[in-house]
């Protein structure tokens, strides 16, 4: 069985995930083969607190290249963006960065 730390890789910083704290709403790269029940248990063990809504998204991987060397890809990964209810606390990782 997977732990939660296994399914939550890590938090999406970004200037529209910033904003999204306001609403209660948290981005996170999840493990590509978690669905939305694993995220909302690993999610609510690590920070205790409540989840009301789990949305999640594949994130296709950018195609680069540098120079005239053949085009590379970035990997592919999972997005789940995480929406807490009214009555839940903040997530207090998040607060000191917006």
């Amino acid at each position: 069985m997977k732990s939660a730390y296994d399914i939550i890789l890590k938090p999406v910083i970004t200037e529209q995930s910033m904003e999204a704290t306001e609403e209660k709403k948290y981005v996170f790269k999840v493990a590509p083969d978690a669905n939305k029940s694993e995220i909302k248990k690993a999610v609510e063990e690590i920070f205790g607190v409540k989840v009301e809504k789990v949305n999640t998204l594949r994130m296709e991987g950018k195609m680069k290249r540098q120079g005239a060397a053949p085009a590379g890809r970035r990997a592919s990964w999972k997005k789940a963006m995480v929406k807490l209810t009214a009555d839940s606390k903040t997530i207090e990782f998040f607060e000191g960065m917006v």
